[in-house]
């Protein structure tokens, strides 16, 4: 989950770079917080095209953590109903 996490904003990183340093060189000033913004539009879809291995990895982690924090649930209900 981390590494998923971890890349999607070095995707964000290194395209708000790519867009900033395009503007640069066709002379036309932008702001930084405009090219990280539309950095992090481009890198929603493309994430999930480029990283769709992590994205996998990432999502089969949470559902075997929920997994295992519903029956660590269940087994607390058992012992409380016991007492």
């Amino acid at each position: 989950m981390v590494i998923y996490g971890a890349a999607r904003v070095l995707l964000v990183v290194v395209l708000t770079a790519i867009i900033h340093g395009i503007a640069l060189l066709i002379s036309s000033p932008v702001p930084l917080l405009i090219s990280a913004m539309l950095a992090l539009i481009v890198a929603f879809p493309l994430s999930m095209l480029i990283f769709d291995k992590l994205r996998t990895n990432a999502s089969a982690a949470l559902a075997e953590w929920d997994a295992q924090r519903k029956a660590h649930k269940e087994w607390v209900q058992r012992e409380l109903a016991d007492r």
